[in-house]
């Protein structure tokens, strides 16, 4: 969830195990409550001015902690204000300044901001294992009083998956913060009464909602302070005035908290039109793809008003008819039972339209990430030979070359599969007027593959068919399919070799792709033809190649299979009848 703050506050105080005189004096004081009350407000022109006199401050002092802890807090401002590739930037400057300077006490900032990018991209494993990673580090250099956000940085990963473990996670932050900075205490338990809200704990929220404006009028603040009054007016039936102060204080954020307030007042169709500006808000091409998710959705609610007008009417001219009394009320008896089927009906095609939502936006993030990595690679080496003072010499300058002509056919291949897999399950029959000689074309895929495997690994044909045999098939679907079999075996074989055998029987004619590498759990073979199952979620691809190579199979009239009597690594046989 992008919306409203990508994470609790990181290091909204100044934290330092060490007894620090400084910390004492006014003027530090006010220097670190001018940041925090900008931060927590979300001001941009008060935050980077105070953040800015901050950090001069601390490199007086001298304490690099403290320096680097301010530096992570304009990396999360930047991304609760979206600016994702402004935040990119700064994490990866953090992360290199702390390795330059050897601060390895102070590394695990690195793998925190390492987790909100994680988080941001949809990477929720991944984000919660940083998240520990920087727990642990923490304990281990001592840093007791900045362990409670990291906590807090779990909870907001683990909320809507995980309720229970949020809330431990909740209690553990308190307990910490009771006994090493008392004063993220009032924010942690603010965090605590917002989650009341969103569990549907009404009367805990507002319990909570009491202790919160006693502490501000303390003047203690907190990061949540604004999404509590709008949730409190939520709560008091006050919906528009909620839904008129989400979108003054929150803007382009507000979207997310719009749509959990309708859904609390029960206005299920505003909740609709709210969840589909949010989306269009965050991406034009996840809006055309939620557009067409929801279009039974949107059919939905079109035949509902045609059956409440024509229900209106009908009540209209049954209350015109006194002497149909009897059928007055049945008919209003009907209209009451087809309401309530109504508004079930649309209560479930709203959740349904949230899942499709969620999966939507799992898939896309996947495929931006797949395609990133290479793309990524590409770009380095690019800027690289574009450097007029480069002074590499012809080898280095190939084999950046290989490189980058390796990622781009990665790129490519993913792009090719998704969109081979679509055609192929939506078109009809297929032609098979090609006559294919199968020794030739392994041979040419022999040679357009050498390039591409790994070092120590040797691609090889064993062609133990008759000399000049041919097939009658479709040649361009045949040579996908094989291709598609080797590109996989390459991923998955880092020595020994890949082997393209063909033979035939008086029936049929098969071709074997085997190879030296991992091979396949038996508890995988019954997935590895399913859609976007991958076995090492660290290789490249999207999980597409095994199915697309099915789909081709199936449509040329063959059938594909993998030889579980094939140890050594993995092998998978294409027969085609002859």
């Amino acid at each position: 969830m992008r919306n409203i703050l990508i994470a609790v506050i990181l290091l909204l105080g100044i934290l330092h195990v060490r007894a620090d005189d400084y910390k004492a004096s006014p003027e530090y004081k006010a220097l670190r409550d001018s940041m925090r009350f900008a931060f927590n407000d979300g001001d941009s022109v008060r935050f980077f001015p105070a953040l800015s006199r901050l950090e001069d401050y601390l490199l007086q002092q001298k304490d690099l902690h403290a320096y680097y802890t301010q530096r992570c807090n304009e990396i999360v401002f930047q991304m609760n204000r979206q600016r994702i590739f402004e935040a990119y930037k700064l994490a990866r400057q953090l992360s290199q300044e702390l390795r330059e300077r050897k601060l390895d006490k102070e590394m695990y900032m690195a793998y925190n901001m390492l987790g909100h990018l994680n988080r941001y991209c949809g990477n929720k494993e991944a984000a919660k294992a940083c998240f520990h990673q920087v727990i642990e580090m923490m304990e281990e250099a001592g840093y007791y009083e900045s362990m409670p956000p990291i906590y807090m940085n779990i909870v907001n990963v683990e909320l809507n998956d995980d309720p229970e473990e949020a809330m431990r996670m909740l209690d553990r932050a308190r307990e910490i913060a009771l006994e090493y900075a008392p004063e993220r205490v009032f924010d942690i338990e603010t965090r605590k009464t917002l989650t009341y809200f969103n569990s549907g704990d009404i009367p805990k929220f507002l319990e909570g909602y009491r202790h919160y404006r006693e502490g501000v009028a303390e003047g203690k603040s907190s990061v949540h302070g604004r999404l509590m009054d709008i949730y409190y007016e939520a709560c008091m039936g006050n919906t528009e005035k909620a839904i008129a102060m989400t979108k003054s204080d929150l803007g382009e954020d507000s979207h997310e908290t719009v749509t959990k307030i309708y859904e609390m007042a029960e206005r299920w169709q505003d909740a609709y039109h709210s969840l589909r500006e949010e989306t269009k808000a965050s991406d034009s091409i996840n809006n055309v793809v939620l557009i067409n998710t929801m279009q039974g959705y949107r059919d939905e609610l079109t035949l509902y008003d045609i059956e409440r007008k024509t229900t209106q009417t009908r009540t209209v001219t049954m209350a015109v008819i006194i002497v149909l009394l009897v059928l007055l009320l049945l008919a209003l008896g009907y209209i009451m039972f087809s309401h309530r089927r109504h508004m079930e009906e649309l209560k479930r095609a709203y959740g349904h339209a949230l899942e499709s939502d969620k999966l939507k936006a799992a898939f896309i993030r996947n495929m931006s990430h797949e395609v990133r990595t290479p793309l990524n690679v590409i770009t380095g080496f690019a800027q690289v030979l574009a450097n007029p003072e480069l002074s590499t010499d012809g080898r280095k300058r190939k084999d950046m070359a290989q490189a980058m002509l390796k990622n781009t056919r990665i790129i490519t291949s993913q792009i090719d599969e998704m969109i081979e897999l679509s055609l192929n399950e939506s078109s009809g029959g297929v032609a098979k007027e090609d006559t294919v000689v199968v020794g030739s074309l392994l041979t040419e895929l022999q040679s357009e593959n050498n390039g591409y495997v790994n070092n120590g690994v040797e691609l090889r044909i064993n062609n133990a068919l008759p000399a000049g045999f041919s097939i009658k098939t479709n040649r361009s679907m045949l040579r996908r399919a094989v291709n598609t079999l080797i590109d996989n075996a390459v991923k998955y074989t880092t020595k020994g070799s890949i082997t393209i055998s063909a033979y035939t029987d008086s029936a049929y004619m098969e071709i074997a792709v085997e190879d030296t590498g991992c091979g396949i759990p038996k508890g995988e073979i019954e997935h590895i033809f399913e859609r976007f199952v991958k076995l090492d979620s660290f290789k490249s691809g999207l999980g597409l190649g095994l199915p697309l190579c099915r789909t081709i199979v199936t449509r040329l009239g063959g059938t594909i299979r993998l030889d579980t009597g094939y140890t050594t690594g993995a092998r998978f046989v294409i027969s085609l009848p002859i």
